[in-house]
């Protein structure tokens, strides 16, 4: 293995740079980006059925939750501004998914960097290898055959590295862009049911307060109707008499 990297020039060396680094980083975000990880199944369930039946969560609870993964910092965060009403909760519901999205894409751009480059340092290897041939031919490598071999192995070698390289690098970028995604589509589902279960059960504030509001809005004007009618028809009847 080292003969074949000593013999492919200096060019090997950002070409095994770029292929560590790719190995770290689609190591990383493989384990990052599990969905037990990132958007735990029944997350909302639990949430929602605490707050049935406390009424209530307390911050110290939410702020918990908000730490430990990322669907739990957009639904905690919608159940801390629950009180200030609907378009409130949403807006900073959607500011956290897009925080979280972004930390989810962290050094993919990389893999695609480095998929992109590393076919283009292994063709400049490749020309490298070929001008180092033609220059052998003019200094008589007619007559010692391994001095034009050293520039077509060299040329062969690092266009076979950098080909290496790319492809799983290339392949990793776009499963890891579908799966951020997909986590993505997840965030967006699941704070969308939260919303549709905080009013099928009533427990936003702004909807039990508009309701108490409107219910006693009603009671005092039917209670108060029959009063004022009564009121009138005793005036008009003392101003007949």
């Amino acid at each position: 293995m080292w003969e074949l990297v000593k013999a492919g020039g200096w060019l090997m060396t950002p070409i095994i740079l770029c292929s560590i680094l790719a190995l770290v980083i689609i190591i990383e975000r493989s384990h990052t980006l599990q969905f037990n990880k990132v958007a735990p199944n029944r997350l909302r369930e639990q949430l929602i059925t605490r707050l049935r039946e406390n009424g209530d969560i307390g911050r110290t609870q939410l702020m918990n939750v908000k730490e430990k993964t990322a669907l739990g910092d957009i639904l905690a965060t919608g159940l801390l501004y629950r009180q200030y009403g609907l378009e409130s909760m949403t807006m900073h519901m959607q500011n956290r998914a897009s925080v979280q999205v972004h930390e989810l894409e962290k050094n993919i751009n990389m893999l695609g960097t480095i998929g992109a480059i590393a076919p283009l340092l292994g063709l400049l290897g490749t020309v490298l290898g070929i001008i180092s041939s033609f220059l052998a031919i003019t200094d008589g490598a007619m007559q010692d055959p391994t001095m034009l071999a050293a520039g077509v192995s060299q040329a062969l070698i690092t266009t076979a590295a950098g080909m290496i390289v790319a492809i799983p690098a290339l392949v990793a970028y776009r499963y890891f862009q579908r799966r951020i995604i997909d986590i993505n589509a997840q965030f967006e589902t699941q704070a969308g049911l939260m919303i549709q279960e905080l009013y099928d059960y009533q427990l936003l504030e702004n909807t039990q307060t508009s309701k108490q509001v409107t219910y006693a809005a009603v009671d005092a004007s039917i209670r108060d109707q029959p009063l004022n009618e009564g009121f009138d028809l005793d005036k008009t009847a003392t101003a007949t008499l």
